[in-house]
């Protein structure tokens, strides 16, 4: 939207010229329209009353009242015109001082005298009333000054010291015996501990927290899994490939971060193609840089190798239906995504972006389809703020979302932390208004192995920071 235009009150918008309160002149000159003021002879009238004295103390009489016999009436009048007279010389020389710093008619007082400092009145400032003279790109880039915000930097780099620390102890400690929602659990445990923010209260959960659920994926599922009430306990075994995906947001900058891990050798060079592929889109990416040129760069490289598993050999592959994305506030999914295979997109990264370079390989079909059970739910970020919904609980559960999670994703396991019971149905409504939207696991075909490796970067003026990059990977 464009810049409303000023109000129409505002004479001069009709052509009318604006008045002396509404404009004075800077540093001197004549106000407009005072010329209509002047006699003819170019020195200020007075209205009919006493003229100029010419400084000798006499002034010109012919007009100052009728000629006529003189009387003692007359005489004491003339006298009291004469002392009025005495006083205007007085008014006379100050008017005199006033010319000096205003135009003469014709004008002919240079504008440096009129204006000694040499600034002069601005002329009149009328909004464009076509919104498109502000580029889009300009708008844009206005929008992401934030990156010189020394709070908006250590808010990035407070969440991503916590990431650090936290998947270091789970790459310590996750091991084969252990079920994923221990595992989950001992993750947002640790978060919150770092941050220092159970986010139990209102409001709390907005200020710090889990960007989004703990995605824990096991070889064909490819993302977006995570343990809810109700399902089935799964147990991790010595030949499973484990994808560990969470993210950790300050203040709604949320730093999303993946890694995989695998317990037998098998897998090593699987995980070595997508770790790699990962690292060359970060190190291809940067500003005016166009995305399909990054793709291009991460597919070639995925593609390049092979694993042998259980003496078969297959190709990586990328897969074709996901992508990496921007980030914004609150916001995890920006607008702008990045696939993992060449596109003829000609979208460019600007200054100022986060991005989260994300790649998932597979020894499957590299295509993946929903699976079964809900991975979580996610306020729109265009959702009125009041929704006429049916149902009671859809309502309350609707003003509990915005109070502890906003528009950031958030799991089944998160609202009974919280003590909601009995929101399926009010969950579903939302769902069915569009005011909610429901994200499910994907997978690729059973029997194939993925890996994710992912890291999330500011594209800054002079470098781009990898704000999640650590010692591991």
């Amino acid at each position: 939207m464009g810049t409303r235009a000023p109000e129409s009150g505002d004479r001069r918008l009709h052509g009318d010229s604006p008045s002396l309160d509404e404009q004075p002149p800077v540093c001197g000159g004549e106000p407009r329209g005072s010329h209509m003021s002047r006699d003819g002879d170019g020195c200020l009238g007075n209205g009919g009353g006493v003229e100029e004295s010419d400084g000798d103390g006499e002034g010109d009489d012919d007009d100052d009242g009728d000629h006529g016999e003189v009387t003692p009436a007359s005489v004491d009048a003339g006298t009291a015109q004469k002392k009025r007279k005495r006083r205007n010389k007085k008014k006379s020389k100050k008017t005199k001082a006033n010319l000096l710093a205003q135009q003469s008619s014709p004008p002919r007082v240079p504008l440096t005298t009129l204006f000694p400092c040499g600034s002069y009145p601005q002329g009149e400032v009328q909004s464009y009333q076509d919104t498109a003279r502000i580029s889009a790109a300009e708008t844009r880039y206005n929008s992401r000054r934030h990156w010189e915000d020394e709070t908006f930097l250590n808010n990035y780099r407070k969440a991503a010291e916590v990431h650090r620390q936290t998947r270091r102890w789970v790459q310590e400690t996750a091991r084969p015996g252990q079920s994923l929602q221990d595992i989950a659990q001992g993750i947002e445990d640790s978060v919150r501990a770092l941050l220092d923010n159970a986010g139990l209260e209102p409001g709390d959960g907005l200020k710090s927290g889990m960007g989004f659920p703990t995605g824990l994926c096991l070889n064909h599922q490819v993302a977006h899994y995570t343990p809810n009430p109700g399902q089935k306990t799964v147990v991790l075994e010595q030949q499973d490939v484990l994808t560990v995906d969470f993210g950790v947001h300050v203040n709604g900058w949320i730093l999303d971060s993946a890694f995989t891990m695998a317990f037998d050798p098998t897998y090593d060079n699987l995980l070595a193609a997508v770790k790699d592929a990962t690292n060359t889109g970060v190190k291809t990416a940067g500003i005016d840089v166009r995305i399909s040129d990054v793709s291009a760069a991460i597919q070639e490289v995925m593609e390049s190798y092979e694993v042998e598993i259980r003496g078969k050999t297959y190709r990586v592959k990328p897969v074709r239906n996901l992508s990496g994305h921007n980030i914004k506030q609150y916001r995890i999914h920006g607008g702008k995504s990045i696939p993992f295979v060449k596109t003829r997109d000609q979208t460019k990264m600007e200054e100022g972006e986060v991005f989260a370079i994300e790649t998932f390989g597979t020894t499957g079909r590299g295509y993946i389809v929903d699976d079964v059970g809900v991975y979580g739910y996610g306020l729109n970020h265009d959702a009125p703020l009041r929704v006429p919904v049916p149902l009671s609980s859809a309502k309350g559960l609707h003003k509990t979302i915005r109070e502890n999670f906003g528009t950031l994703v958030f799991c089944r396991r998160y609202l009974e932390r919280l003590g909601v019971d009995k929101y399926l149905a009010g969950m579903n409504c939302l769902v069915q208004q569009g005011v909610v939207e429901e994200y499910v696991p994907l997978m690729d075909v059973k029997g194939s192995y993925s890996a994710q490796f992912e890291h999330t970067f500011l594209l800054r003026q002079t470098h781009k920071e990898i704000l999640s990059r650590g010692d591991d990977y």
